[in-house]
């Protein structure tokens, strides 16, 4: 299927994880994909992979994203990390780091591409949000405090952008099977006191009824689908892939 030709993608977080998997996704429908990312290594070896380009940015520095301006019909904001403490011990510039990558530089991100797509009368933004964009779960404060927010922001931008063909959604995946997720799990195991090998099914599959880890191709072929044509009439949307962990 080849119904992004000529559409330009600009995937942040893209040389691993959902990022990467939203670069083949979006490669093999036809789009011109630019992969954002800190790793310039990794950035260059999966733009060459899908026969874009690489932006190596570091996007926790807001500041210099103020004046950006960006040519991309299709916006994936990706790019993530986390931290897992009690609020307590929780350390205040790692929170506002969090906040800076996952809330304030999709904003900018955004602020900087919707005067391109606006012009064009098309244009998809899509948030990567998580289950944690809709769930809280325990030590997460600054992860679920940033997705919350990037709820809010998706459908502000999905109001502002209807009229001039702009769709904005997030997905909201449970655990993927990621770097991200692996990382995470000596330090679950440090705040909930067990051990690493039980982090899985005691902590990151205890909500969901379907007992596995979200692939992250599954997440990009939902965003394939969201940047679609076929998804014109959905906007402001968010797309749970959790397993059946928001159901309860």
């Amino acid at each position: 299927m080849k119904d992004l030709v000529g559409r330009r993608a600009l995937i942040t977080g893209g040389a691993s994880g959902i990022g990467l998997a939203c670069a083949h996704e979006f490669a093999a429908r036809g789009a011109h994909v630019t992969i954002a990312d800190l790793n310039a290594d990794a950035a260059a070896a999966a733009a060459s992979d899908v026969g874009g380009d690489a932006w190596v940015v570091d996007l926790s520095d807001t500041a210099a994203l103020d004046d950006l301006a960006l040519d991309a019909d299709i916006l994936v904001n990706n790019a993530g990390i986390q931290r897992v403490s009690p609020i307590e011990d929780f350390d205040p510039d790692t929170f506002r780091l969090l906040l800076r990558l996952m809330l304030e530089s999709p904003f900018l991100l955004v602020r900087a591409a919707v005067p391109g797509m606006y012009a064009k009368g098309w244009g998809r933004v899509i948030n990567i949000s998580s289950a944690h964009g809709l769930r809280a779960s325990a030590f997460k404060s600054a992860y679920v405090a940033a997705k919350h927010g990037l709820e809010g922001l998706s459908k502000v931008t999905a109001l502002e952008g209807g009229p001039h063909g702009v769709t904005s959604n997030c997905i909201n995946p449970a655990y993927v099977r990621t770097p991200l997720v692996e990382k995470q799990i000596a330090d679950q195991a440090k705040v909930h006191g067990i051990p690493e090998d039980e982090v899985v099914e005691k902590i990151m599959l205890t909500e969901t009824a379907i007992k596995r880890l979200v692939e992250a191709d599954e997440v990009a072929s939902l965003a394939g689908w969201l940047a679609s044509d076929k998804a014109g009439m959905v906007t402001g949307a968010s797309y749970t892939m959790d397993g059946g962990w928001t159901a309860r």
